[in-house]
């Protein structure tokens, strides 16, 4: 295993992490998730990620039953609960500074930890000024019930917000952001993020490097009965599948397979392993629903090595998306 700093802060995480959304309790019960948590803990992973609003709740009492079961030594792994959607209550939900609070002691309870290492803002919320979330994450901090907050899907803009918030109230400011990543989604990271990476030495915890499961090139035929697309809940991203653009993604997906069987890899292990050649990834999040899935997953690492500037440039070509970068005059 690799491991990264978790942007300019000094906490290391091992650059592929193990999350819960989708999988718990839709797709894996107790048992299902204690064991792939195992297998990925042995195999060198350190950061578990969660949110409040998977499984409304029940994903995180999932992992907190699992990892007091397998009783993991507090000090050797890190991990995360993100706050916004709590409940259908005006109080249950956004980042207010009672909700912000009241989440963060129901998210301890359920993981059953006195701290979460990484605790997110899941989505920026239009109705709260940011100051004042900024305060609220502070003040968990010298309560010592985090120890890193950061954001999820916010814009660039609203990141230099917090930071500049944060600054001149002397406050902590956001270390990480959550965003999607992948072959197929790369505006965010590689163009409009890219003056935050120095100025405020921001990391990146990205999430769907394998865009919902596209890129593992299981969609190639179809849907399987027993993928998240299948799942009713998740009608829309079947819906996105189906599109003209998903049926583009397929090829593109499909073109790829035939340059990583070159390599004596999974599509999926390419996949991820490009994502992390970009230098400010600090961590990948694996989502996975049996033991074979996230061993390949895993082994993605292996894979890293091959992606020299020929094999990149082949990746390329296929996807045919990089961004363009902003002009320097």
């Amino acid at each position: 295993m690799q491991y990264r700093r978790l942007g300019s802060s000094g906490l290391k995480v091992s650059a592929l992490s193990f999350g819960s959304w989708v999988t718990f309790k839709n797709q894996l019960d107790d048992a299902g998730a204690r064991a792939l948590l195992k297998q990925a803990y042995d195999a060198g992973v350190n950061f578990f990620d969660n949110a409040e609003a998977y499984a409304a709740g029940e994903s995180e009492r999932i992992m907190g039953r699992a990892l007091r079961q397998l009783g993991l030594a507090r000090d050797s792994f890190a991990v995360s609960s993100k706050v916004f959607w709590g409940g259908d209550k005006p109080t249950q939900k956004g980042l207010s500074r009672k909700h912000v609070r009241d989440a963060c002691d129901a998210a301890l309870a359920r993981l059953q930890v006195d701290y979460l290492d990484l605790y997110f803002c899941h989505r920026p919320d239009l109705d709260t000024p940011i100051e004042e979330t900024v305060r609220a994450m502070h003040e968990l901090v010298l309560q010592g019930k985090v120890l890193y907050w950061g954001t999820s899907e916010w814009s660039a803009d609203q990141i230099a917000e917090a930071h500049g918030v944060a600054r001149a109230l002397h406050a902590t400011p956001p270390t990480m952001e959550q965003p999607q990543y992948n072959l197929l989604v790369r505006e965010k990271v590689e163009r409009e993020f890219a003056r935050l990476y120095d100025s405020c030495g921001l990391g990146l915890t990205i999430w769907s490097p394998l865009a919902s499961g596209i890129l593992s090139g299981k969609y190639a035929h179809g849907v399987p009965a027993d993928s998240r697309m299948a799942l009713p809940e998740y009608h829309w991203l079947r819906e996105r599948l189906e599109s003209a653009q998903g049926r583009e993604n397929v090829r593109k997906t499909q073109a790829l397979a035939e340059l990583a069987r070159e390599l004596e890899a999974s599509v999926a292990q390419l996949a991820i392993a490009w994502c992390l050649l970009h230098s400010r990834v600090s961590t990948v999040i694996l989502g996975a629903t049996k033991p074979a899935q996230l061993a390949e997953n895993l082994g993605a690492l292996g894979v890293l090595p091959k992606l020299d500037a020929g094999v990149v440039a082949r990746i390329e070509a296929i996807v045919a998306n990089k961004p363009a970068q902003p002009e320097r005059y």
